[in-house]
């Protein structure tokens, strides 16, 4: 069950809180709270402060599945707290964004040993501090600019996630004719953490499409053009160059 409450105290001020209480035969009751406050400030801006929590109950595969399986684990659990200031500029062609965040996460579910064996066991924890900034610029009606960028300093490693992580791209409209393209950078994403091993990439991706009507439309799609060798997970390599194309109708 859960309970939900949002109130506009002043022209300036929102605020909003929440409750929700989950029951798991195994891992037991959970309670989450979360918490917020919305600042509507001059010039479309926008000033947010949020402090939530959430948690992730274990599944069937860790508990129960393969000989790393341990039927005695617990939900995992996560506070974050976080400030995030928006808005717009030159008469709303530039869109902007900027969050800054704070992680703590405790009962992280990972593998190690126990003894003698590996096995699925509550050990892991995480601290994560982060800023992430985003930009959207409209040059033109058919053309547009988007940009992310974050920044992730992480007191315990935890695989699947950057330190830095940046974003370029471009939309072209004109017509029926739709082009976008991208690179995207990522720095020092960790693939294993027993032992901490980092990866560095860079990828260029392209997508076009035409549509020739309401009901039809072809496209054509590009990854990683610059045949990067890179890996996401420690020992297993990520495609080169890859090129699909389709077509899309509605009736």
């Amino acid at each position: 069950g859960y309970v939900d409450f949002r109130q506009q105290m002043a022209s300036w001020l929102t605020l909003n809180a929440g409750l929700r209480v989950d029951n798991h035969d195994q891992s037991g009751t959970e309670w989450i709270p979360q918490l917020g406050a919305a600042i509507h400030l001059p010039k479309n801006t926008e000033l947010k402060l949020t402090v939530n929590r959430g948690f992730r109950n274990p599944i069937i595969r860790e508990m129960f599945m393969w000989g790393i399986a341990n039927s005695d684990l617990k939900a995992e659990s996560i506070w974050n707290y976080e400030v995030a200031l928006s808005g717009s500029l030159m008469n709303g062609h530039l869109v902007y964004g900027l969050n800054l965040f704070h992680l703590q996460g405790d009962n992280m579910i990972m593998v190690a040993p126990v003894d003698g064996r590996m096995m699925n066991v509550n050990t892991g924890k995480i601290e994560n501090t982060g800023v992430e900034l985003q930009m959207t610029y409209r040059i033109s009606p058919m053309m547009i600019l988007d940009a992310n960028y974050s920044f992730l300093n992480m007191k315990n490693s935890v695989i699947g996630s950057p330190e830095h992580k940046l974003h370029v791209g471009v939309n072209v409209s004109k017509g029926a004719w739709n082009l976008s393209s991208g690179v995207q950078y990522v720095g020092g994403l960790y693939k294993s953490v027993d032992p901490d091993i980092q990866e560095d990439y860079l990828l260029w991706n392209v997508r076009g499409a035409y549509r020739m009507n309401n009901c039809l439309k072809f496209w054509v799609n590009g990854e990683n053009l610059l045949g990067q060798n890179y890996e996401v997970m420690n020992g297993y390599l990520m495609p080169k160059v890859t090129m699909t194309g389709g077509v899309t109708i509605n009736f």
